[in-house]
């Protein structure tokens, strides 16, 4: 069973007996083929990924590093090679040499071999259909006007390098609406949530999803509002306050997610929640949500929007308010005033809940120059 026990004879009472006493022990116990662990007061069987998980762990390997008998250098995609090369010499992250070298030097460069075979890290990145090995292995994207309401879908299939680029261009082109305004005789086109924080979440997304599930990564885009789901869990001991401040790199699949780096699409050190948290705010929207759902972990993001604020709670007379502060900026009591056509006394009330309410900051003291900004805006 792999334990040590304490075992201590004592007499009371003109009685023998013995005691035993085992520790505490940090990992499952295999006891005739299968694997115990304690959870709470009851005692629980290993099964399943979990099992397949700690298994690996026991013999030093991830799951992205498990080698795939049958698949060659030759059989990979060139167009996931050639995406490779171009966005790595543009990071400046992998040796000039090295990405003039054949594509099984390459692989092995990138710590995709072991051995005589490619790792599932290697299928995964660099095969046009790596569904052929690892289930569920793409993206699934939906239109949705309310939850039971979905209106078109798509499905991003190929190597994850490339699958990258398609899905961004799907949601970009197709999912999402850009706003358009003019500087001068220049046409500008907003997009409604800043592409680098998607960018980061849909990265994040695929290297540290739990590809064991066999569930694709699942987008739900709203009116105002987009949901990127994968299966998977954070590091052991933490909670998503972990992803609000600067925090280690912890992959959980590490050949997957240097390869990904190499590549220049992400970092090494923890910041891609940050760079979310800063491009929105930068973008005046609503700090993304992280938490977890139904086994996997979701990155939410939002528009200010009348449901926006209804959810949070905030009185329907209160949310033009909110509204109009969010898309100029500031407001004042005389803005309210017009563009409500309400008294000056309720404006002032009106500003007042929603600075005690913590939506509103107040900026001067009193008097007509007093003005009104979001919170996190």
């Amino acid at each position: 069973m792999g334990i040590l026990v304490e075992v201590n004879r004592h007499e009371e009472g003109g009685l023998e007996y013995l005691e035993i006493v085992v520790e505490p022990y940090p990992y499952p116990i295999s006891y005739r083929g299968q694997y115990h662990y304690r959870s709470g007061s009851t005692k629980q069987e290993l099964r399943g990924p979990a099992l397949s998980a700690f298994l690996l762990q026991k013999q030093g390997k991830r799951w992205d590093g498990v080698p795939v008998p049958g698949v060659k250098a030759h059989d990979l995609s060139a167009e996931a090679f050639t995406l490779f090369r171009q966005r790595a010499a543009k990071s400046g992250r992998v040796d000039e040499q090295v990405l003039d070298d054949c594509n099984e030097a390459l692989l092995d460069n990138l710590n995709l071999v072991d051995g005589d075979y490619l790792k599932r890290a290697a299928v995964l990145l660099f095969h046009s259909t790596p569904e052929k090995f690892i289930t569920g292995a793409y993206v699934k994207i939906g239109f949705f006007a309310a939850d039971d309401d979905l209106r078109y879908q798509d499905e991003v299939h190929g190597p994850l390098l490339v699958q990258v680029e398609r899905t961004l261009d799907l949601l970009q082109t197709k999912y999402t609406k850009a706003q358009v305004r003019y500087e001068g005789a220049s046409r500008l086109e907003e997009p409604p949530f800043p592409a680098a924080a998607l960018r980061e979440a849909l990265l994040n997304a695929l290297a540290h999803k739990d590809y064991s599930g066999g569930t694709p990564v699942q987008i739900s885009v709203y009116e105002d509002q987009l949901q990127l789901w994968n299966e998977g869990h954070l590091p052991d001991s933490w909670t998503v306050e972990n992803l609000l401040r600067k925090h280690p790199s912890k992959p959980f699949n590490p050949d997957v997610a240097n390869t990904l780096f190499r590549a220049g699409y992400i970092e090494s050190w923890g910041r891609g929640t940050i760079k979310m948290l800063n491009e929105c705010r930068a973008a005046h929207l609503p700090a993304p949500q992280f938490y977890f759902e139904a086994s996997g972990f979701v990155v939410a993001f939002a528009e200010y929007s009348a449901t926006y604020w209804h959810q949070r709670g905030v009185r329907a007379d209160l949310i033009p308010v909110l509204l109009y502060a969010t898309q100029h900026s500031i407001i004042t009591n005389a803005l309210v005033q017009q563009q409500l056509g309400v008294s000056k006394s309720t404006a002032t009330r009106y500003l007042g809940e929603l600075e005690k309410g913590g939506y509103l900051q107040k900026i001067g003291t009193r008097g007509a120059g007093t003005e009104y900004r979001l919170i996190g805006s």
